[in-house]
């Protein structure tokens, strides 16, 4: 009998159940010697993406320009540059193109002969890195009952005999009728080889029109994780039912006009809010809460900007009343400054920030109680728990923000790469900042007590007071003094709105932003989650790189890659953002231009221009071997040749 504590002995029963011979153990361990030579499968990193769903659906479907680049690999010395960004351009959107083509081609058989033949090509340059058991469970994604067909393509080489099989395969196809699904399911294939794993560096919600959108194709991903973003952690605790993360939610969305997303993403109605806000606004002056652009559905049958400004006007004084509660319920947030309303002097028409008078542009507030200027009024109470019921009820979005609390977190540690959206606080001195909203964690401890949190905000029991400090907490996360997702010392919410003086408007950063030039701060942060001083990085989202700064920091230790999806970014980034892509071959940035139009995208193979900077370029392939899922693989390997001893030794039947 080896010499096997109970524990590894049942491990190592429950392992015979799936390799129930000494054979089958070894076949694996072959297969998995197999594996670890393989090249390394290709990350994709993606931030900020702030709703603007048909942007953010494009570069993942053309996969930042790499599906391009595979098609001018193969055919550039074949056919033409547009019709390389025509076959490019089905493979993006093979359902609108397979219908302009129907309309366009005087022969489609001959088409369909041809096109299927060339996205095989495709096909087998983006799965050539991966196995055969691999690329056919991409296949069963997306090609249904023509898995088969598509694998003896696939399979066809330069034997005579087998390519007049695989031409006579094509053929009954066209002439059947089924040559469209064989092109989507291919289509589909090659845009899910050609990504091996989908990093969101947070940031999914608010400004943009559809984030509903979004995490429905994010919940379509083979392999994905997502770093909480500040817009992200105000979603979770609306979905929680926190009434200040609610009321700030239909702010931001009202301030842009983005009502779909609440009303047809996630069927909840704003008519008791705005029947509110028509009733106690209606005489009011509401120039200071006009809308911004034009985005969003409409308003109620349509109704004209006046209505939508009277709703923001109701939902800010509502959400400040709603923050003022949250800080004198949590004095460790330290955001006595924030406590902003009872500063306001009505008859002057001024508020006192920060020891400073400043005037504002409206004071006309018929609900505010100077007495008591953050209790809520009975009506503001009854539309807010109205709108609480209605966002914990939502089923849709409820199934959503619990994708990204299964998928997500404050941090992650992947390949030697530690991913977040917003900073490691810091001090002055370079000195991991302790913050008493954290019970005075710092650095990675502070990280790991906000993931906490933040979950217990979502899922402790109802009612319960572990729950509502939760959900404080998540709207802490999102606006609160030096928040790791906020990184600011405030969010200027308030005087934005109400104050001309734009000094009043500053939103001073965490020190952490003065050091991420320095090399050996990335490298103290990066040690302080574990990681190597040798070949490790961050990937940071949250600011938009301005034009003119370079998106990488530290000597190549930090890199932002801020998506700049957000158009009212581009005056001042010059560019739609950046994205990462990491494959075998190294590390290349993609600095993309904006993204105006998925029609245009449809019809006139319209593409993101993508400019590649290079940053780190690998001699040799990287092989899986040399990654985080190697050592898994390592660690299955060795448990294995433990059960083949046992089978040898006759202690494991």
């Amino acid at each position: 009998m080896s010499n096997f504590d109970s524990n590894d002995r049942k491990y190592l029963l429950e392992l015979g159940k799936q390799y129930p011979s000494r054979d089958a153990a070894a076949a694996e361990i072959i297969r998995l010697n197999g594996l670890l030579n393989l090249p390394k499968g290709t990350e994709h990193f993606m931030s900020d993406i702030h709703g603007e769903w048909e942007a953010f659906s494009h570069i993942r479907r053309n996969a930042s320009g790499v599906i391009r680049n595979k098609v001018r690999q193969l055919f550039d010395s074949e056919i033409n540059e547009s019709e390389q960004a025509e076959l490019a351009s089905l493979i993006y959107y093979p359902s609108e193109k397979l219908d302009a083509a129907k309309d366009r081609e005087e022969d489609i058989s001959l088409w369909y002969a041809i096109t299927i033949d060339r996205l095989l090509k495709v096909c087998r340059l983006v799965g050539s890195k991966y196995t055969r058991e691999v690329v056919r469970e991409h296949l069963h994604e997306g090609a249904g009952e023509f898995v088969y067909v598509i694998e003896e393509l696939l399979s066809d080489g330069d034997d005579e005999k087998k390519s007049l099989y695989c031409e006579s395969l094509v053929k009954a196809a066209v002439r059947i009728g089924a040559a469209e699904d064989i092109i989507k399911g291919i289509c589909k294939a090659i845009k899910s080889l050609v990504i091996d794993h989908l990093h969101i560096v947070g940031d999914i919600f608010d400004r943009g029109p559809r984030a509903d959108k979004i995490l429905d194709e994010l919940m379509k991903e083979r392999s994905i994780d997502i770093q909480w973003g500040n817009h992200d952690a105000l979603w979770m605790g609306a979905a929680a039912g926190s009434r200040v993360c609610i009321a700030t939610v239909l702010n931001n969305s009202i301030t842009y006009k983005n009502i779909d997303v609440i009303e047809i993403g996630y069927g909840i109605s704003l008519r008791p809010l705005a029947l509110f806000a028509e009733e106690v606004y209606g005489g009011c002056d509401i120039s200071a809460f006009s809308p911004k652009g034009e985005s969003g559905g409409n308003f109620y049958g349509g109704a004209d900007d006046t209505l939508v400004a009277q709703m923001h006007k109701a939902i800010s004084i509502i959400q400040f009343k709603l923050e003022g509660q949250a800080i004198m319920r949590n004095p460790g947030f330290m955001m006595n400054e924030r406590l902003i309303l009872g500063q306001i002097d009505k008859k002057r028409s001024t508020v006192s920030i920060g020891g400073k008078e400043y005037a504002l542009r409206d004071s006309s507030f018929p609900t505010l109680d100077e007495n008591n200027p953050y209790e809520l009024t009975e009506e503001e109470h009854a539309v807010m728990e109205y709108l609480r019921v209605a966002f914990m009820r939502s089923e849709r979005l409820n199934r959503q923000i619990r994708f990204i609390f299964d998928k997500g977190g404050m941090y992650k540690i992947y390949n030697n790469n530690l991913l977040y959206h917003g900073c490691i606080p810091m001090d002055e001195d370079g000195e991991f900042l302790s913050l008493p909203a954290a019970e005075g964690k710092s650095g990675r401890a502070l990280m790991d007590h906000c993931d906490k949190m933040a979950r217990v905000g979502y899922f402790a029991r109802v009612g319960s007071e572990e729950r509502q400090a939760g959900k404080d907490f998540l709207w802490f996360l999102w606006c609160g003094k030096d928040s790791p997702l906020c990184a600011r010392k405030k969010i200027a919410t308030f005087e934005r709105l109400l104050i001309e003086d734009k000094d009043s408007w500053v939103e001073p950063k965490n020190a952490y932003y003065k050091s991420w030039d320095d090399e050996r701060i990335a490298v103290k942060i990066l040690k302080e989650f574990g990681l190597p001083d040798i070949g490790s990085h961050i990937i940071n989202g949250h600011l938009p790189v301005h034009k003119g700064e370079n998106p990488i920091k530290a000597n190549g230790r930090i890199l932002v890659i801020d998506g700049g999806f957000c158009k009212a970014y581009h005056d001042s980034t010059g560019i739609g953002g950046y994205t990462l892509i990491y494959n075998a071959d190294g590390m290349r940035l993609q600095a993309h231009e904006p993204f105006f139009d998925r029609a245009d995208a449809i019809k006139n193979n319209a593409d993101i221009v993508s400019e590649t900077i290079i940053f780190e370029h690998k001699a040799d392939k990287m092989r899986i071997r040399e990654t985080y899922r190697g050592s898994e693989i390592r660690e299955r390997i060795a448990d294995l040749m433990l059960l083949m001893q046992e089978y040898e030794n006759g202690s494991i039947k």
